[in-house]
């Protein structure tokens, strides 16, 4: 079969598609079993300053195609991660830690703080007051705290951006100015779910992030929209379910992808992926540069 193995974002992958993170990086020992499991590299919970509780639940709700999840960025703060980090490292996989922060200090330092093979900054949680979209809507910001995180860290820095904007090729190019070796695309969409025999919204934070199947159509035209504009790579992510998700986001020009919550269906859902990709390519007798991309050189 076809190598998939290449350097994305600074890191050398074994294949190009990664845990998400929030979805199994709570542990150390979670992180290592989905690297055990084929992930070409694997992203943490993220992590802050301080410890948070997060929201009040209820905060998930499950949909017929994706769930709206109210978490509220929940973490023990970066002093108490590093040895769930340090687990995840005894894997084959790189660990990338996601980190939050209200501003550039406070990603700085939780950034210096930390020794991970990579860090993703989650400027685009949809549903934290103070945090996440709310600074990371603003390209300014976005250039200034990826800046901040590249002179604390010598290690590799990505930068999840926000869908709920009106143009993303913005965040992705402040990313880029502010010297991020990749952008991811997408967190998730804002939602809301009501109960009607109540009135009451069902999630305890009223609102939440809408992720699954639903929003893939979204994060394939955000990954086409920034690698039209970008020279680092995009990661793609949002809805991938199977590997001709996967091959359809790459299509639309991204280098690897992340799953999230496709791993309700278990851990083998990375090399089953994996072993789409490579068969299709074969089929095709395509190389993984003559796939990522190929809808924008269709039409061009």
């Amino acid at each position: 079969m076809r190598s998939l193995s290449g350097n994305v974002g600074g890191l050398d992958l074994q294949i190009p598609v990664i845990l998400a993170a929030g979805i199994l990086g709570t542990t150390g020992a979670s992180l290592r079993r989905a690297a055990l499991a084929g992930a070409g590299a694997v992203v943490t919970k993220s992590v802050g300053l301080l410890p948070r509780d997060g929201h009040p639940g209820p905060t998930v709700v499950v949909l017929e195609d994706g769930l709206i999840n109210a978490m509220g960025l929940p973490n023990p703060s970066f002093r108490g991660f590093q040895e769930e980090i340090d687990v995840g490292r005894t894997g084959p996989a790189p660990v990338v830690a996601s980190i939050f922060g209200s501003g550039s200090e406070e990603f700085a330092e939780v950034a210096r703080s930390l020794k991970a093979d990579a860090f993703e900054l989650n400027l685009s949680c949809p549903h934290a007051e103070g945090l996440g979209a709310e600074i990371g809507c603003q390209p300014d910001n976005v250039e200034q705290i990826t800046r901040a995180v590249k002179r604390s860290v010598d290690v590799p820095v990505w930068v999840k951006l926000t869908p709920n904007v009106s143009d993303i090729r913005a965040l992705g190019l402040a990313a880029q100015e502010g010297g991020a070796d990749a952008v991811v695309a997408i967190n998730t969409l804002r939602a809301m779910a009501i109960d009607i025999q109540s009135g009451y919204p069902i999630l305890g934070n009223s609102f939440g992030g809408l992720s699954g199947p639903a929003i893939k159509p979204v994060a394939v035209k955000a990954v086409y929209d920034l690698s039209g504009v970008l020279e680092i790579p995009v990661i793609g992510v949002g809805g991938i379910s199977d590997w001709q998700d996967a091959v359809e986001m790459m299509m639309a020009g991204a280098s690897a992808v992340q799953v999230g919550t496709a791993l309700m269906g278990g851990y083998g859902v990375f090399q089953e992926i994996a072993r789409g990709i490579a068969s299709h390519l074969d089929r095709k007798g395509w190389t993984m540069e003559e796939l990522v991309g190929l809808a924008r050189r269709r039409v061009a």
